[in-house]
């Protein structure tokens, strides 16, 4: 029985290692991916709870399993902070991702073969609004809706003329890399205009969303997905909001429709994370996320690399790096050598396919977490520019990778869980 207590670096001395390598990699690079943050202590002790052990299908006061008292009360808490932070008539906290909380919506209310009108992958949607590879583009109709050329802007009156031509069921808002305010209460009114529900999937905003520094679409959208895992800053998952008309069917499609076992200490880590996001402090970084975010993408122009739409209303941007004749591979790739992580990804109109690109995203919730500030922006606008300039020049990137660890050093989340003492042998 002793040996269950020992420690992971005696059980599994490789997946220990992989684990203190990744936490020096988060303390020692920038991370600049905009769908990526880092979660408090609280939140990371409650993902590591007890609470793994049990099985607790069904919903609070109504399980298929005995013993999920305390199940019970971090779900219902869950349900609760989730409805009062964004002022929802329901929540359901069951969703293991973002993109599972879509497929359920889509479900709940349409059949396959229904019509959705989505956002074009390469003008910032996602792959679950409708991508041909997706489960949502197999299995319904899908219509695309994006930006124009002029202003890499959603164009809300083409937006409403396409949807009176295709009539869909269903119209879904919300991007994966769009850094403009998208705007609701117009797509609520085209949406009725065209009988159509509309789901508003703020995965990346909600943060920003849940402090009013982004219009919120609770008043205007029949159903509203969102992960927890980017701005909001806890659990990797899903929370599906509704109204109350939808709620019976929604859950039912949750469990027994898609899932089967909540993942209840998942639950407990989203329900830490929803009350750490009602507090002031919370309103203050995702504030301070937003200025980081403007103050980087003006330094990366201040270094001649043009940014799609023109700057950004929240906390990410792309940057158009073909312009500068590189592809967003190229770009990653160099700036990973220089301890920059940032992802590639397609522009608007992008002639690259989607492995190469034409761009890359850049995000700012990781390092305002962190505690940087619009100075720091500045100075890290600068080293992306040199190392992008200097793809190729080995000794540059690497002389921009000792700068980049010189402020790491000052800056580093999780210090307190490096190069920790290897416990006593329990044998």
């Amino acid at each position: 029985m002793q040996k269950m207590h020992r420690s992971l670096a005696e059980t599994d001395p490789q997946v220990a290692e992989s684990i203190q390598l990744e936490t020096l990699r988060q303390t020692q690079t920038l991370e600049l991916i905009a769908s990526e943050n880092f979660v408090s202590e609280a939140v990371l002790e409650a993902l590591g709870s007890v609470f793994t052990n049990k099985y607790a299908e069904g919903y609070p006061g109504r399980r298929y399993y005995g013993g999920c008292e305390n199940a019970d009360v971090v779900e219902s808490l869950a349900i609760e902070r989730a409805k009062n932070l964004f002022g929802a008539d329901h929540a359901n906290v069951q969703p293991h991702s973002g993109t599972q909380a879509n497929i359920a919506v889509y479900l709940t209310v349409l059949e396959p073969g229904d019509k959705i009108l989505g956002m074009n992958l390469s003008d910032g949607g996602h792959l679950s609004h409708g991508h041909p590879l997706n489960f949502s583009g197999k299995y319904f109709e899908v219509a695309s809706y994006g930006v124009t050329r002029e202003t890499e802007q959603i164009d809300y009156d083409a937006l409403e003329d396409l949807a009176e031509k295709e009539k869909p069921k269903m119209i879904v808002a919300g991007a994966s890399a769009y850094s403009r305010i998208i705007h609701f209460d117009r797509l609520s009114q085209i949406a009725k205009r065209v009988g159509a529900f509309l789901l508003a999937d703020i995965a990346h905003i909600a943060g920003a969303v849940a402090t009013g520094l982004h219009p919120s679409p609770i008043p205007w959208a029949d159903f509203v997905t969102t992960t927890t895992h980017k701005t909001l800053r806890g659990p990797r998952g899903g929370i599906i909001l509704c109204k109350e008309e939808h709620k019976k069917a929604l859950d039912r499609l949750i469990f027994p429709g898609l899932q089967g076992g909540p993942l209840v200490h998942v639950i407990a880590s989203k329900a830490v994370c929803l009350k750490e996001a009602m507090g002031n402090e919370f309103k203050l970084y995702q504030q301070q996320v937003l200025r980081n975010a403007a103050a980087l993408a003006q330094a990366v122009a201040n270094e001649g690399f043009r940014i799609v739409s023109g700057g950004t209303d929240n906390h990410l941007f792309l940057v158009d790096v073909f312009s500068q004749d590189l592809t967003g591979k190229q770009a990653e790739e160099s700036l990973g050598q220089a301890s920059i992580t940032v992802n590639k990804n397609t522009i608007p109109f992008d002639t690259h396919r989607p492995l190469v690109t034409s761009g890359i995203r850049i995000g700012t919730p990781a390092v305002t977490t962190s505690g940087m500030k619009e100075a720091e922006m500045k100075r890290i606008g600068g080293w992306i520019g040199h190392a992008l300039k200097n793809i190729e020049d080995t000794v540059v990137l690497r002389q921009v990778g000792q700068e980049v660890r010189s402020l790491t050093d000052r800056f580093q989340y999780y210090r307190h869980r490096l190069a920790e003492p290897a416990p006593a042998s329990v044998d």
